[in-house]
């Protein structure tokens, strides 16, 4: 163990000698563990292209970063080394600043698998900048417009109802509404692991991503809107296999519920019935699915013998014969 935490520490130390990446990467975030199912996470907005790809990390059941300001990469991917290695988040982003030269021009902050959570403002980072710790979460910004970008952000997390990724959103959401970035708006991330080691290390719970947009948090709302119809899907789609053809119908309804305007959701919705033995009333949803995209009565021809439709010749050719 002693080996692998030299070594480690080694690198750390050559990659931050480099100076390897130095961006002006002005920006609001928030990491966070939720105590009732162990998920961890990060959200952020920036002026700035792509942010998400710069900003945000974080490794299931090990822990999360957001690197910003005047950033330096290799605090995301190094401090995720030094939490996996057993070290705290405080632990790991000490042993990070200690090792910077420019760690006054830096804003980290970590959370780690056992929710202690450690962040840093570097006093050379632009105002307005600062952060807000709490239970499990930290929120920092800055060249925000307001001194109370980052409070806000706190409040709307610690009030939001629902899971992580609707505390994350609120969050985004309230530091935009209290001015957020001086400059604007262009790109948006929201990035969320499962929390125990169970799970294969590259496992995402959420990985959204809006990299141009003059609103990209608006862009997210819609996003996790859809995000959430399919997860509503692909639960449909694991009943299906299990042979529950009524909890099947019942995620895909709820997916169709929330993104009415995808085809997608609609068709897997009738595809469900039919398999359930309710044919006719599937065929109305189908005919119109097959009028407005041809393509789709091609592709319920090509389900028979997967299991994904009832192994009936009458019943599939009464849809594939369903008039335009």
């Amino acid at each position: 163990m002693q080996r692998i935490v030299l070594s480690i520490f080694v690198l750390t130390t050559l990659l931050l000698a480099q100076d390897s990446l130095i961006r002006p990467l002005h920006t609001f975030s928030i990491v966070a563990r939720d105590s009732a199912t162990g998920e961890m996470g990060v959200a952020v907005q920036s002026h700035w292209f792509s942010v998400g790809s710069v900003v945000s990390w974080a490794e299931a059941g090990v822990g999360a970063v957001a690197t910003q300001s005047f950033v330096e990469v290799s605090y995301g991917p190094l401090g995720l080394d030094l939490m996996r290695s057993g070290k705290s988040a405080p632990e790991a982003l000490q042993a990070l600043l200690s090792i910077d030269e420019h760690a006054d021009v830096r804003q980290v902050a970590m959370v780690d698998a056992q929710g202690n959570v450690a962040v840093h403002t570097g006093e050379n980072c632009l105002t307005a900048a600062g952060h807000k710790k709490g239970s499990n979460y930290s929120c920092q910004a800055n060249m925000m417009e307001k001194e109370t970008v980052w409070d806000a952000m706190a409040a709307a997390y610690e009030a939001a109802p629902g899971d992580l990724l609707d505390k994350l959103l609120a969050a985004l959401i309230a530091a935009q509404a209290e001015g957020g970035d001086i400059r604007g708006q262009q790109s948006a991330a929201i990035l969320i692991v499962p929390g125990t080691k169970d799970a294969p290390s590259w496992q995402r719970s959420v990985d959204l991503r809006v990299d141009d947009s003059p609103e990209p948090i608006r862009e997210m709302v819609r996003l996790v809107t859809i995000h959430r119809a399919y997860v509503h899907m692909n639960r449909g789609d694991e009943l299906m296999t299990e042979g529950d053809l009524d909890g099947a119908l019942r995620e895909y309804a709820a997916a169709e519920k929330l993104y009415p305007e995808n085809i997608e959701m609609p068709y897997w919705t009738a595809i469900g019935l039919v398999n359930a033995g309710k044919v006719e009333e599937a065929l109305p949803m189908l005919q119109k699915i097959f009028a407005e995209k041809p393509q789709w009565r091609e592709l319920t021809r090509r389900l028979k013998g997967t299991g994904l439709i009832v192994e009936d010749e009458a019943i599939l050719e009464k849809i594939l014969g369903l008039s335009e």
